[in-house]
């Protein structure tokens, strides 16, 4: 209700009451406005917001970068475990005492989080800065306490909240480094990040981080289930105001709203970056000496066109760095997932990979002409981000144009209902049984499927490289699991031949296949797998 709606609400109770009656319609007017506050005369400007950050981030694109303040060297020099004996006391988390559903409990800076950031509570219009204090902390080993700056700041934070039980103040987001953010659903581990902002990701000039210099955290009330968080991004390139609305539950749904102001020209820049890990799964061909079957957050991008085509994009541990465009204007959604989530084929108890959340992004209004990019790194271990996957806007204008971008976030594990026909379930591959062939495996699954009988006439269409020849496939009900499975062989260049000698033969080859009924109606996700030769 704006302004204007509200006095004439006002002013229609005015006239049919007394005293009291004009009393109550006052301030339901001022409290509608946002008004009512301990300013001057007892009336005070509206309550902190969103666009204070944006008008915050939009000052500061009109001036040069200035890089925020370094911790101490000695901090900076610890070790991992030196820096894991820095621990938190929960007794002096913000709000703690009050009692509210939501408490704040803060990171120590040192080891890889150089930079310290502000952190604001915010009460109505009322902003108070959360103070440093090293007596909040316990140091274990470390022996230099009396040697930190009373005035250091914290590195970031995570949010608190009741989401198993109404005992226990559960972790259930964590911002942390740059402008890198994690979340969990009620029963989950963390895994995937996201960030606020990627820029030059792959690239060959190297890849620029923007930060979170400084956070506003609303004030929640007694009884809410969701907080606000407000965030200030700032880099050598870019600024940029961030609103988070955080909702916890089995899922963990975020609200994000995005102004970007850009210093300087930027070609390229990722709208909703996820990072995940990725070292080896069931479609991985060399898997390490290791007693766990598959190694990995997330197991698949999958993009929802506006055409109303799905699409699964397994994902690899590659030989060198891939970088996948998928032409995605106005995308429906994107995400990087979780889908596997027996832990028969993971056996790690500590790690618990079968309860890594899933991330599903979903545009809020038209984002345009773009692109979901899809970038796999090669990594030696497990210890690697080496995954991630974020929008590219096709043409991002110059300096004195601000851009927006809204979206909600699900954590989630997946149910099924994304895409709503079917999906892939399984990607395997092994040498074929002709020479010189490569055989793939796939098990689809869903509901509608799974509910069709064996002699139904479905179909699979299947598309292969042009430097590899289908030569056979096969389509059949899989007795055991109810759905169905495409097994499929592909020529490939036979080792000294000249087809593998050509300039592009380290570019992957890009397969595709989905099924269809007799009615040509697709009735499943279309898979698309990049197999490196």
């Amino acid at each position: 209700m704006n302004a204007r709606g509200v006095s004439l609400v006002a002013r229609s109770v005015w006239f049919r009451g007394g005293l009291w009656t004009k009393v109550l319609a006052a301030a339901f007017f001022f409290l509608c406005c946002g008004l009512v506050g301990g300013g001057r005369g007892g009336i005070a400007l509206a309550a902190f917001g969103f666009q204070n950050v944006v008008e915050k981030a939009a000052r500061l694109a009109q001036s040069g970068y200035e890089e925020p303040p370094r911790s101490p060297e000695f901090l900076l020099r610890m070790n991992y475990d030196a820096f894991r004996d820095i621990r938190f006391d929960p007794e002096q988390a913000l709000w703690k005492k009050e009692k509210l559903p939501f408490t704040i409990q803060f990171f120590h800076p040192g080891f890889n989080y150089v930079h310290p950031v502000k952190i604001h509570a915010v009460e109505g219009q009322k902003v108070t800065d959360v103070a440093f204090s090293s007596e909040f902390f316990s140091y274990g080993g470390n022996d230099f306490k009396e040697r930190i700056p009373p005035d250091l700041g914290y590195a970031g934070f995570r949010i608190h909240y009741p989401v198993k039980t109404a005992e226990y103040l559960d972790e259930i987001v964590v911002f942390l480094g740059a402008s890198y953010f994690r979340a969990v659903g009620r029963n989950h581990q963390y895994g995937i990040s996201a960030r606020g902002l990627a820029i030059d990701t792959a690239s060959s000039a190297g890849e620029e981080f923007p930060a979170f210099t400084e956070f506003w955290i609303v004030k929640p009330w007694p009884a809410a289930s969701q907080i606000r968080v407000y965030a200030l991004l700032d880099s050598p390139r870019i600024t940029g105001a961030y609103a988070f609305e955080i909702k916890p539950g089995e899922e963990m749904a975020v609200k994000v709203r995005s102004r970007l102001f850009l210093r300087k020209r930027i070609d390229r820049i990722g709208i909703a970056p996820l990072t995940s890990m990725f070292f080896y799964g069931e479609n991985t061909v060399s898997v390490p000496d290791d007693f766990r079957p598959e190694v990995h957050d997330s197991d698949g991008l999958l993009v929802a066109f506006r055409s109303g085509e799905w699409l699964w994009r397994p994902l690899v541990n590659p030989q060198d760095l891939k970088v996948y465009s998928f032409d995605t204007p106005d995308p429906i959604g994107f995400g990087l997932l979780q889908r596997d989530q027996n832990f028969d084929h993971y056996q790690d108890l500590e790690a618990r990979y079968d309860i890594r959340p899933s991330v599903w992004i979903s545009p809020l209004g038209k984002w345009g002409p773009g692109r979901v990019e899809l970038v796999e790194i090669p990594s030696p271990n497990e210890l690697n981000d080496n995954i991630t996957a974020f929008w590219v806007p096709e043409n991002v204008p110059g300096p004195g144009k601000p851009l927006a971008f809204d979206y909600t976030m699900s954590w989630h594990s997946p149910d099924g209902t994304r895409p709503p026909g079917g999906r892939v379930v399984d990607t395997r591959t092994a040498v074929g049984h002709l020479p010189n062939s490569r055989k793939f495996v796939i098990d689809f699954a869903g509901r509608d499927l799974e509910a069709m009988p064996a002699d139904k006439p479905i179909t699979a269409v299947v598309s292969t490289d042009e430097r590899s020849p289908l030569l056979e496939h096969q389509l059949f009900k899989n007795r055991v699991t109810g759905g169905w499975r495409l097994v499929f062989q592909i020529q490939v260049p036979e080792p000294g031949s000249l087809s593998a000698l050509l300039p592009d033969r380290k570019r992957p080859l890009e397969l595709r296949a989905f099924l269809k009924d007799s009615g040509n109606n697709v009735l499943t996700e279309t898979w698309s797998y990049a197999f490196e030769l």
